[in-house]
């Protein structure tokens, strides 16, 4: 079939809830996209933060391949094989210690079962993290806000109220719109779920002010460490620590959404974990499964203990065919000490974005970046069409700003390609 004629169909029969670019991707490899003519593109948008390592990876095409064979689901009334390594993995990452998640790593390399055991087994005083494995991120934020609501009901304060920042991104479901403080997505769909409270980002004295007024109704404070949606916005650590030491103070929890941020996309396997905080509650998606349907929510075991059989649950959240996905693509970031990688490419990134035409300001961490454009350069989204009929995939959050997730694999040669096109296309 044509492009043309998929154009046709889809107009026809796809909702028309994207305004696509005119392109169809039909294979790709590493940073390399190929389109349904032949053409090759450098993909630094990565399926919006999705694919960590890059297109048909072979050591995850060949985990979903073999599961495929083997198990699809079995649904989450049983065990599935991986599932608790892929969570004690995702335990030892919240705690930031990659010399514990690389001792689980090696341990299921080397097939020795008497070597996980020590490895996955909690030292003495090791913070336990608990893991609900969901199906996109906005349920993982659904997921992470019910828990804190059910924690402040069972062992907590007992408020209901969750502060959240203008600005944000937390999902598309009518609850996850209600906590994404922008008045463009909420509209058109009120009434929506009360019980959330806005906040302006980085503003100590509004927050202080929120707690001063609502104090313990206030069951949980959700952020993103680094705002991806509005356009690559950092929190400050100042913000970060006074949320947790206010939150904490009414006996209520802090979530961190790592949908886009997390992941060692920011060069920690947490953006949080660059404040300088730590939450009690982290939303995870995007990355984790390397391209696979996959979302999760962990929590501190002492939070994660509200849940009881019956609280949640998803059909599809787990399956045998995504945990493989996850285990394949996590062990592979751990492997490859990615964490390092993003963190240096992605500084390399933004020196690159900054000596461009027409930039007048780079925002974010690691290999998640934002570039503000002024008035000259035009609206972003026509930048970003530009750059396409250069060969690279990109993306635009705004009139003026544009934003570069890479696959984590990306390379200084590929900046350099990026930001050579990019000069072309604004010069």
């Amino acid at each position: 079939m044509s492009f043309e004629q998929e154009r046709v169909l889809e107009g026809t029969y796809v909702m028309p809830t994207y305004g696509r670019m005119p392109v169809e991707f039909t294979s790709g490899s590493g940073m390399t996209l190929v389109d349904s003519e032949g053409r090759s593109y450098l993909d630094f948008l990565g399926g919006i933060g999705v694919c960590a390592l890059g297109h048909a990876n072979p050591v995850l095409t060949q985990a979903i391949s073999e599961q495929a064979q083997k198990l699809l689901t079995v649904s989450n009334y049983f065990y599935a094989e991986h599932r608790g390594e892929v969570a004690a993995l995702l335990s030892k990452l919240a705690n930031d210690d990659l010399a514990g998640a690389r001792a689980i790593v090696d341990a299921v390399d080397a097939g020795d079962s008497k070597v996980l055991a020590a490895a996955t087994a909690p030292a003495e005083g090791e913070q336990v993290w608990q893991t609900f494995f969901a199906n996109s991120g906005a349920e993982a934020n659904e997921g992470a806000m019910k828990l804190a609501r059910l924690y402040a009901q069972r062992q907590g304060n007992g408020g209901n109220t969750i502060v959240c920042l203008k600005g944000g991104f937390h999902g598309r479901t009518l609850e996850t719109i209600a906590a994404t403080m922008q008045d463009w997505l909420q509209e058109s769909f009120r009434p929506l779920p009360g019980g959330f409270v806005a906040c302006t980002p980085n503003d100590v004295d509004e927050l202080r002010d929120i707690f001063e007024r609502l104090g313990s109704e206030i069951c949980a404070v959700l952020f993103e460490p680094i705002q991806g949606e509005s356009g690559v916005h950092p929190l400050t650590p100042e913000f970060a620590e006074a949320a947790a030491e206010l939150v904490h103070g009414v006996g209520g929890v802090l979530i961190s959404d790592e949908v886009q941020a997390g992941i060692f996309r920011s060069g920690k396997p947490f953006a949080v974990q660059l404040l300088g905080v730590t939450p009690d509650i982290m939303s995870l998606a995007k990355g984790i499964a390397g391209g696979m349907t996959m979302g999760a929510f962990t929590a501190r075991s002492e939070i994660a203990s509200a849940f009881r059989p019956g609280d949640h649950g998803s059909t599809f959240g787990g399956s045998s065919l995504e945990v493989a996905a996850a285990w394949a693509t996590l062990s592979e970031l751990v492997r490859g000490d990615y964490a390092s990688h993003a963190a240096e490419v992605g500084e390399y990134l933004a020196e690159r974005l900054a000596e461009v035409p027409h930039v007048t300001e780079v925002r974010g961490a690691g290999l998640m970046r934002g570039a503000d454009l002024d008035e000259a350069a035009g609206d972003a989204h026509d930048v970003v069409s530009r750059l396409l009929e250069e060969g690279i995939v990109a993306n635009a959050t705004g009139a003026h700003t544009l934003r570069f997730l890479p696959p984590l694999i990306c390379e200084r040669a590929d900046v350099d390609a990026l930001a050579a096109a990019l000069t072309c296309v604004l010069g």
